[in-house]
């Protein structure tokens, strides 16, 4: 197999497993919380103990993933185009 097809099998391997992942589950864990929904802090005897609640998330620990947000727009767009 030449690099260029390999390359190409790659890269369509990858889109399908994330075009899946993005279907099959479209809310992943907030990047900023890390899906905990707040943040953790210290106290002056350094124990950790709840922070402020998350605001990107609205404290849930949950985001929409980048693929599924792109094709809930694509699809908005082309469902009002038909219109």
């Amino acid at each position: 197999m030449t690099p260029a097809l390999l390359t190409i099998a790659c890269l369509l391997a990858i889109t399908l497993g994330y075009g899946s992942l993005c279907a099959a589950s479209p809310f992943g864990p907030c990047r900023k919380c890390r899906g905990w929904g707040f943040a953790m802090k210290t106290d002056r005897k350094g124990r950790l103990k709840r922070g402020k609640s998350c605001r990107r998330c609205k404290a849930t620990g949950r985001r929409i993933r980048v693929g599924r947000w792109i094709y809930n727009r694509a699809s908005r767009i082309y469902r009002e185009g038909a219109r």
